[in-house]
């Protein structure tokens, strides 16, 4: 997969989870290590992913497209992707590259989000938490996208 593509889907399931930006590079990055060092860095990007995956579900967290939480996802997509194509030996220009398309992605994947949990909010009866239900499906494709991305 080139740097661009990996970038953007990488920004794109940031958009959803912002954790995923940097679970993916560190996951890339200690893949095949065994030591005490690249076991802890895995366990603590498996942490925030959780984390992220627990604090998303609660009530009143505020809309993945107000300004700070905007903001946050857009570097967290930025400096993940750039981090990625760092860990994959690119040089200077694909690693700016790969931070553009990993923010754009990252805004693209925010929007497409929070328009997936609003639909599926709408329809369905309330009982059955639609909501809750849609925040599942939409764990599940990030965390397929972060492992393929991270090619595990």
């Amino acid at each position: 997969m080139g740097v661009l593509v990996r970038s953007a889907a990488l920004g794109l399931a940031a958009g959803g989870r912002s954790a995923v930006a940097l679970a993916v590079p560190v996951y890339a990055a200690t893949r095949g290590r065994r030591g005490t060092g690249a076991r802890a860095l895995r366990g603590l990007a498996t942490l925030a992913l959780l984390g992220e995956g627990v604090v998303d579900k609660l009530p009143g967290v505020p809309s993945r497209l107000v300004a700070p939480q905007l903001a946050g996802r857009l570097v967290a997509g930025a400096s993940g992707a750039a981090a990625l194509a760092v860990v994959d030996g690119r040089r200077v220009p694909a690693v700016l590259v790969a931070a553009l398309a990993g923010g754009a992605g990252a805004f693209a994947g925010s929007v497409a989000g929070a328009s997936w949990r609003e639909w599926a909010a709408d329809s369905g009866p309330a009982a059955l938490r639609p909501d809750l239900r849609a925040a599942l499906v939409e764990d599940v494709a990030v965390l397929a996208s972060a492992r393929a991305l991270a090619g595990r």
